[in-house]
């Protein structure tokens, strides 16, 4: 049975692990640096990760920070594209398991942000060339509100602020 909860540091090293299988050097559509180094300073900065686990094992990672201390160029890039209101929040990477899709973990991830963050507006971006992200995202609720080229590619910014 799949569980999202907010992350312990017993979790860190398996959030690590399941971004770096789907990072862009191993031809997945995540970049940047998702080393245990980073998980682990973005889990003492005090910005919430939440997991989805069935049984112990880490299934999903969701990593949020408050808007206006994204850090990651790319995370920036967005927020020069679509700047956000105080209570906003940046929503992601997010990450599921490749043998686990489907299973409605996502949905599970994007509730507990929502429990985390009552009533804050969600801004995220996704490669312009990653439709299943963007499918699945849409289906949450979440619309297009801008795009920004970053590192050669096109990337969407979206929101589940209403419309």
């Amino acid at each position: 049975m799949i569980r999202a909860r907010l992350a312990g540091i017993g979790d860190l090293q398996a959030i690590a692990a399941l971004i770096a299988e789907n990072s862009s050097a191993n031809g997945g559509a995540l970049t940047g640096d998702w080393s245990l180094d980073r998980i682990e300073q973005w889990f003492a900065r005090g910005d919430a990760i939440i997991v989805a686990s069935d049984g112990d094992r880490v299934v999903g990672a969701l990593l949020t920070s408050e808007g206006r201390q994204a850090a990651g160029p790319a995370a920036v890039a967005m927020l020069d594209a679509y700047p956000v209101g105080p209570s906003a929040y940046v929503y992601g990477p997010v990450c599921i398991d490749a043998r686990e899709r489907g299973r409605g973990i996502l949905p599970a991830l994007h509730a507990e942000a929502r429990r985390y963050y009552p009533g804050r507006e969600a801004v995220l971006f996704i490669r312009a060339d990653n439709p299943r992200s963007l499918q699945a995202h849409r289906k949450l609720g979440m619309r297009v509100v801008g795009e920004f080229p970053f590192a050669g590619q096109r990337h969407l910014v979206l929101s589940d602020a209403a419309g």
